[in-house]
């Protein structure tokens, strides 16, 4: 038996950056969490201690800086793709360069005053090798609800079951989901606030019999209106909701006082894709 070293990678993770464009009175607000990993020819550091391929952890995270002061940063994929192209054309012994961007939203108060967005986050990942590219945009943590147009019932039972089937429930979870574009030149600033649109409108306009069935409809009103995503994957827990018996207080509970269940919860996971994309280049996951 042979003991051989697999496929590895390394980099500087969550790089807090916040960058300020002074226009004037008026500034803009960046605020960013980047990682990098970098793969290649990189054997000899791990069997031998030789670190002569090794670029220095420091001088990734010292590259995001000096990228945001110029050329500047721009929108999440714009940004994460000059980083990875910086890495793969200056390093030859790198062949591959992944970077991940966390984009954290703030709202405009005054012309330098702002207010942390906490409704969700957006993100990227760039993934650049010496021959190709691969963009995935995302979205975290947008929590959406529908007090109604929910039922769940008809669903397979054993001597466990104790769930009661229901023809009105309260329907939430918070979306992570990733999108892989087929280009890596889209317009990102139309693109994303587009799809947000997409899965929000689908969650909203879909009478849902599961959650399965509406991970379905989201995923495919994202395809449908953005002919520049191959597929998309999306993780929804079901933020469950359970009615409040107020019956020793001699109240009637009419679907409106609940419990706000934290955990367990189900968790549903599902890939809507074109039937006639090409594969990507690489791994990955919402």
């Amino acid at each position: 038996m042979a003991i051989v070293l697999g496929e590895n990678r390394y980099g500087k993770a969550e790089t807090r950056l916040v960058r300020v464009a002074r226009d004037g009175e008026t500034h803009t607000l960046t605020d960013l969490n980047v990682s990098v990993a970098l793969s290649g020819d990189l054997a000899d550091t791990h069997l031998t201690g030789d670190n002569a391929g090794v670029l220095p952890t420091d001088t990734m995270k010292n590259t995001v800086y000096a990228f945001a002061k110029e050329p500047g940063v721009g929108e999440p994929e714009e940004f994460a793709l000059l980083l990875a192209r910086h890495f793969v054309e200056t390093h030859t012994q790198i062949r591959a360069a992944r970077v991940g961007i966390e984009s954290f939203g703030w709202e405009r108060l005054g012309p330098h005053s702002f207010r942390r967005q906490g409704d969700h986050t957006r993100t990227a990942e760039v993934t650049v090798t010496v021959e190709q590219t691969q963009v995935v945009s995302g979205i975290s943590g947008l929590t959406l609800l529908n007090s109604t147009d929910s039922e769940f019932h008809g669903f397979a039972q054993d001597r466990y079951t104790t769930l009661p089937e229901t023809t009105d429930r309260i329907l939430a979870t918070a979306v992570d989901a990733r999108w892989r574009h087929l280009r890596d030149d889209t317009d990102w600033a139309k693109s994303f606030p587009a799809a947000v649109e997409a899965l929000t409108a689908a969650f909203v306009g879909t009478y849902s019999y599961s959650l399965q069935q509406t991970l379905y409809a989201m995923g495919s009103r994202v395809l449908t209106e953005l002919p520049e995503v191959a597929e998309i994957r999306l993780a929804l827990p079901n933020r469950h909701h359970y009615l409040v018996d107020l019956s020793p207080f001699e109240l009637s509970n009419h679907n409106e006082v609940f419990i706000a269940g934290d955990r367990p919860y189900g968790l549903i996971e599902g890939t809507v894709t074109r039937d006639d994309v090409p594969p990507a280049i690489t791994e990955w996951y919402p």
